[in-house]
């Protein structure tokens, strides 16, 4: 198979994947088991890549696929102001890696999970 099954149905892994790249894009740091970062490492380098185009068509795409959460952004004078986490993936996000080539996600191992023994890494942008 080209993906990891999750133990989940299509539409329960395409839910879970949904809110994790959601969270990833508003938290920039999430710790989660090891495989489910691996495939959210794909799905969320396309979301960046959708972002970096930047047209209508592809924050289209996106809109389609990122949950509507909002994001607590912080600018220069240390004001907090609430975005969409759609808005802050092509105005913050996306930016950061105009001149990046892919690779836009860090996977860190963390150890065992305490209940399970599942392993836990932590995953962020770079």
């Amino acid at each position: 198979m080209a993906y990891r099954k999750l133990g989940r149905t299509s539409s329960q892994r395409k839910a879970l994947l949904r809110d994790l790249t959601t969270d990833l894009i508003v938290n920039e740091r999430i710790e989660t088991t090891e495989s489910r970062a691996k495939e959210l490492r794909s799905v969320a380098e396309k979301m960046i890549t959708l972002g970096k185009r930047g047209d209508l068509h592809a924050r289209r795409q996106a809109a389609a696929y990122i949950r509507r959460d909002q994001a607590v952004t912080t600018d220069e004078e240390g004001t907090e102001t609430s975005v969409m986490a759609l808005q802050k993936l092509f105005e913050d996000v996306a930016p950061r890696y105009a001149e990046r080539q892919g690779g836009y996600t860090r996977i860190m191992k963390v150890g065992p999970r305490r209940g399970d023994g599942a392993p836990m890494v932590i995953i962020e942008l770079v």
